[in-house]
């Protein structure tokens, strides 16, 4: 029989899973990315050094090979080539539409407003924009229209802090736009979901720790998230209703919420899976599930395994930030190594703004919940962040193994 070809969108070590079980489910990969020497190079079976933006050569690179999938995880930039060749070549993704209303917040917000789902008022501004009068009550958020991972994120608790703010994000946006949003009080979560031809399968809940205000960078993230079952049916069918509204038919998808008594806010939804080894690492080790595989067999137009939501474990992600993070890592390597999973950990001096400048990351899971939630960091007040978060010293770091 013939091997199934699969395109990739994006090289970096993000991507590495979804490489490697392509792989071992027998595909033949082709990964489009820069050329920068990230670990999907190598990984691939077939590597072209092209841009991921670069839609039309990928597109003519693709109906060349003839392949039978393209997908990508963690990425919204990635989604939009995905989604432009697989309508092209007629594979299985989501439509163009479903795409620019998934890739841009203030469009999703649009969305979400002609549709009755529950989010945060915004606006639209650009460089142009009049910021004196700004109709939202303060606090607000100011971010991106296109970005993902906290880039140019930031609350706004003062009229004269925001044209700062709004001059910060535009300069991490794609389009050089930004939006203005309502602050939502609550706690935070994200939800995974696997989709195929417009049916939803609910996948996890997860617990998402944050540095609070100003930027709001994850710290660590924790699946299952203790939520009731009554919040959790409720979760669901808000969710499942918002994908209806943005036209995400297909693959996976990561939905962050906010959670206030029986008040839910929808902050955005990708259409993709969650970034931070959400998907790709702490779905299998909760819950059994091979997300990835499930991806995968959506691409290629096959109906994926359905998730069984059964809880096998309790697992985590933890970030690292400065000392007392690597004082945790260490002390969870000396307590219960055989907890610890994955790890990367690298030691610099850089202020973290965003989570791509964290100083690396711990994965560890258990069967007892107790264990996990040692090591997971103490929610912080915004007051709490600028003492904490110090420049980190040279420090040994003990490495399972």
């Amino acid at each position: 029989m013939k091997n199934k070809k699969l395109a990739i969108i994006g090289a970096s070590y993000l991507q590495l899973p979804l490489i490697e079980e392509a792989k071992k489910e027998g595909i033949i990969t082709y990964v489009f990315a820069w050329k920068v020497g990230d670990p999907g190079e190598k990984a691939a079976d077939f590597f072209f050094p092209i841009s991921i933006v670069e839609k039309e050569l990928i597109l003519e690179k693709c109906i060349e090979i003839g392949i039978d999938g393209i997908c990508s995880i963690a990425s919204d930039l990635a989604m939009v080539t995905v989604n432009y060749v697989a309508e092209k070549m007629d594979l299985c993704g989501n439509s163009i539409e479903a795409t620019c209303l998934s890739t841009n917040k203030y469009k999703m917000r649009n969305a979400f407003f002609e549709n009755g789902d529950p989010s945060p008022r915004c606006m639209a501004v650009t460089e142009k924009s009049e910021l004196d009068e700004v109709s939202l009550q303060l606090p607000v958020i100011v971010k991106p229209t296109d970005r993902s991972g906290s880039r140019g994120v930031r609350k706004v608790e003062r009229q004269k802090d925001i044209h700062d703010a709004v001059t910060q994000a535009i300069e991490q946006s794609f389009e050089k736009k930004a939006v203005i949003e309502e602050y939502v009080e609550g706690e935070e979560y994200s939800v995974e979901y696997i989709s195929f031809h417009g049916k939803h399968y609910f996948v996890a809940i997860t617990q998402k720790y944050t540095t609070g205000s100003p930027h709001f960078v994850e710290t660590a993230h924790l699946q299952p998230a203790e939520v009731s079952e009554e919040t959790l049916v409720l979760v669901q069918k808000t969710v499942e209703h918002a994908l209806n509204s943005l036209g995400l038919q297909n693959g996976a998808s990561h939905s962050e919420i906010k959670i206030n008594g029986d008040i839910i806010k929808i902050i955005e939804i990708g259409g993709r899976m969650g970034g931070d080894m959400i998907g790709s690492h702490l779905v299998p080790l909760s819950t059994g599930y091979n997300y990835i595989k499930a991806v995968i067999s959506v691409a290629m137009g096959n109906e994926p395994d359905k998730p069984s939501n059964r809880e096998h474990k309790y697992a985590a992600i933890r970030y690292v930030f400065d000392d007392e993070d690597l004082m945790v890592f260490n002390r969870i390597y000396t307590e219960h190594p055989d907890c610890i999973k994955e790890y990367k950990i690298k030691i610099t001096n850089e202020n973290v703004t965003d989570s791509s400048n964290r100083n690396g990351f711990f994965v560890f899971s258990a069967t007892d919940k107790v264990i996990i939630q040692k090591y997971l960091p103490i929610p912080l007040t915004s007051r709490d962040y600028a003492t904490k978060h110090l420049p980190m010293r040279d420090e040994q770091v003990l490495a399972p193994g």
